[in-house]
């Protein structure tokens, strides 16, 4: 499959637009649009192309993330990960934001963290190992 040439956009499914826009832009990420189409759909972008598309039908009585919180292992995606210069200047940036880290790892030299989105996405921050 040479066509594949990158990831165009993650989609979480959240429960409220406006709870999910503002804690991803304290992240960074843009509002585009939204919401769109017949799921409906809303859409955000950080600078560096990483793009969101939420899903707005989750169960509002919902309160946990299947895939992470339930001795039972689903299948299914259970984090994104997104790439960092620096994992010590973004772990203290999202500590000043008010974001609970819920875990730090350094793993043959590479560096990362993990917080979890108001939905309770797990997000990554991975600063790779020196080459």
């Amino acid at each position: 499959m040479n066509e594949i040439t990158r990831i165009n956009h993650l989609g979480l499914r959240v429960k409220d637009l406006d709870t999910s826009r503002a804690f991803y832009e304290k992240l960074g990420f843009v509002f585009i649009k939204g919401p769109v189409g017949p799921e409906p759909v809303a859409i955000m972008e950080h600078p560096s192309g990483v793009n969101i598309n939420f899903i707005l039908n989750a169960d509002p009585g919902c309160s946990s993330n299947v895939l992470m919180d339930v001795d039972v292992k689903h299948t299914g995606y259970t984090h994104v990960a997104l790439e960092v210069t620096s994992a010590e200047s973004a772990l203290r940036s999202v500590k000043a934001l008010g974001i609970e880290i819920t875990g730090e790892v350094e793993f043959e030299g590479a560096k990362f963290f993990f917080i979890r989105d108001p939905d309770r996405n797990v997000i990554e921050f991975h600063q790779p190992a020196a080459s």
